[in-house]
């Protein structure tokens, strides 16, 4: 399954830069983005360097997903496909 980098999570003074806002196509209820928790996603870099989160919640009642990375992402990675396993 794959699904789309939307932007990081964040407020109005500070983003945070380790939790990626996700969404993925036919999801489109709080409901079914609950299924998704626990697994893991990874994101392929351009340099071919694959860095790994989890799904950690659903975010809001659109159906989007909270992932955690165990670092920073860069900021190539908005708009980006990742890989839901």
């Amino acid at each position: 399954m794959q699904g789309r980098v939307v932007n990081f999570r964040g407020n109005i003074r500070m983003q945070r830069y380790n939790y990626l806002l996700i969404t993925v196509p036919g999801i489109d209820s709080k409901e079914k983005a609950t299924s998704l928790v626990g697994k893991t996603v990874l994101w392929k870099s351009p340099a071919n360097r694959e860095i790994q989160g989890k799904i950690t919640a659903p975010h809001g009642d659109g159906g989007t997903i909270r992932a955690i990375f165990e670092q920073g992402m860069p900021g190539q990675c908005l708009g980006t496909v990742v890989d839901i396993q």
